[in-house]
């Protein structure tokens, strides 16, 4: 199938999040994006599972003509739930690689965090900071890159660059 293009050359941005999840970052994308500037639409789209995502975001790519897709995946405590991530994850791999189109994965694991309320702000956090680097590939992609080595997380703080001066280096070889 072919991809439909974005109606009067405005960009189109697709949210996919899940029932499964405990806390709503579908609203957080949406609501983060309102707040950024362009001529783009958001088309959100809530399925049962995680399992679920990957044709929620090909249909919203070639059906709906969307430019970039955020996938906002919520995975429980069990090692099935991390199990479904893993396949989740591959299989939106493939989208982007069929699409020729990106699908920002936000995928919160439930054991990341210490308690619930650390585990809401993170829900909160990392879909909002999904939210502008789709913003950012689709309008600034130059920020991306200037940001580039800066060990950036979504979510928790990020890791910041590798301090290392190379000039005086020397590896050792056994």
């Amino acid at each position: 199938m072919t991809k439909r293009r974005s109606p009067g050359g405005r960009k189109r941005i697709g949210v996919v999040d899940t029932t499964f999840a405990r806390w709503d970052e579908g609203r957080a994308v949406v609501d983060e994006l309102k707040g950024l500037s362009g001529a783009f639409d958001v088309v959100r789209v809530t399925v049962p599972g995680i399992k679920d995502l990957p044709v929620a975001c090909k249909k919203l790519i070639e059906e709906q003509g969307c430019d970039i897709v955020v996938a906002c995946g919520y995975v429980g405590g069990a090692p099935i739930d991390r199990e479904c991530a893993n396949v989740a994850d591959h299989a939106l791999q493939h989208v982007q690689l069929m699409t020729n189109t990106h699908v920002l994965g936000v995928f919160v694991y439930e054991t990341e965090a210490k308690d619930e309320a650390e585990l809401a702000w993170l829900c909160e956090q990392r879909a909002r900071e999904h939210a502008v680097n789709a913003w950012r590939l689709l309008f600034k992609p130059g920020e991306l890159a200037t940001l580039a080595g800066t060990g950036q997380r979504q979510g928790f703080p990020d890791a910041g660059p590798i301090e290392v001066d190379l000039g005086s280096y020397r590896p050792r070889r056994s």
